[in-house]
């Protein structure tokens, strides 16, 4: 595997793109290129949360796709630093939007630059994000050919288009939770809330036009990628109501979709195993299942070109007499 961990900006050593990409042999795909799987954890655009970086790209690995995980802009810089309700935040303007998405397709075009020597199938590049990074990701998958993205790197949209994504918990309609009064479901949700805000916004009371701008559930369109959408009824922080919004906005512009909303598990659950918990309230073996249900799903549209016989065989029928 090659495991390497790459500064995509000079002046940003927090916004950095990690590489699981794996090796090639005669015995496995000889050559050939495979699809890959783009990681965006979620933190509430504070941070970039380790359980939902690199066990969740080794597990893509396992599946048989290269995979990468991005630490985009956040507020904290890469720092895993907690907020303080007590303290008034400051603007960080780096953290806000566009500047995350913006990250994904930075990444973009670095893969793509390598993907001659990584054996990479651009064609077939996956996000698969989780909380923030999955409203990220959902973000980047309804304007890839935007002139916010290709126009600000001067590149042919072409190059940043996302081939599938994975969306687990996240937000798609802003207007939705500004109007869920979060304090009355859970205060620490209220406080979260604010902070991602001010992270994401630049402010703690966006107006009605960012509010639409940051809401990819009215973004849907012809072009947006294949989706699998995932969370939980349990889940006090993003309102499920999010995901049914965004399956709603997909079926209605004909995008091929799929959604799992289990009964059981917190917000950020992960992969919901022991491989992405520090403690057992971050694991549920119903809503684990995801990760299955994500592999079938995948393999019907990223299935790697395998050959009919192995290397070994298809040798030996050469040198076999005629």
């Amino acid at each position: 595997m090659i495991n390497e961990t790459i500064q995509l900006y000079d002046n940003r050593p927090d916004v950095t793109l990690t590489s699981y990409v794996l090796y090639d042999s005669p015995e496995l795909l000889g050559g050939k290129k495979r699809p890959a799987v783009l990681v965006c954890p979620g933190g509430g655009y504070m941070n970039c949360s380790d359980r939902e970086a690199e066990p969740v790209a080794l597990r893509f690995a396992s599946m048989g796709y290269h995979a990468f995980v991005l630490r985009y802009s956040t507020y904290f810089r890469g720092e895993n630093m907690m907020i303080n309700p007590e303290e008034e935040m400051e603007l960080n303007p780096d953290s806000v939007y566009p500047a995350p998405m913006r990250d994904i397709g930075k990444a973009f075009l670095y893969i793509h630059s390598m993907a001659d020597k990584w054996l990479v199938d651009t064609s077939k590049i996956a996000l698969c994000g989780f909380s923030a990074g999955a409203h990220n990701s959902a973000m980047y998958s309804v304007y890839w050919n935007d002139p916010v993205i290709h126009e600000h790197f001067n590149e042919s949209p072409g190059l940043f288009r996302p081939a599938a994504a994975i969306l687990g918990y996240g937000i798609y309609d802003y207007h939705l939770m500004a109007n869920t009064d979060f304090d009355e479901i859970d205060p620490f949700a209220g406080v979260l809330r604010k902070a991602a805000s001010i992270a994401f916004f630049g402010t703690a009371e966006p107006d009605e036009k960012m509010l639409d701008i940051a809401s990819p559930s009215k973004h849907v369109g012809p072009d947006t990628p294949p989706c699998f959408i995932w969370a939980t009824t349990e889940d006090t922080l993003v309102p499920v109501q999010n995901s049914c919004v965004m399956a709603a906005a997909l079926s209605a512009a004909g995008i091929p979709f799929e959604v799992h909303i289990y009964e059981k598990g917190p917000h950020g659950l992960s992969l919901g195993t022991q491989a992405t918990a520090g403690s057992l309230f971050e694991t549920n073996a119903a809503s684990s299942q995801w990760v299955q249900a994500v592999e079938k799903w995948l393999e019907y549209r990223f299935a790697l070109p395998l050959k009919e016989k192995p290397f070994w065989m298809e040798e030996a029928e050469k040198s076999a007499p005629k």
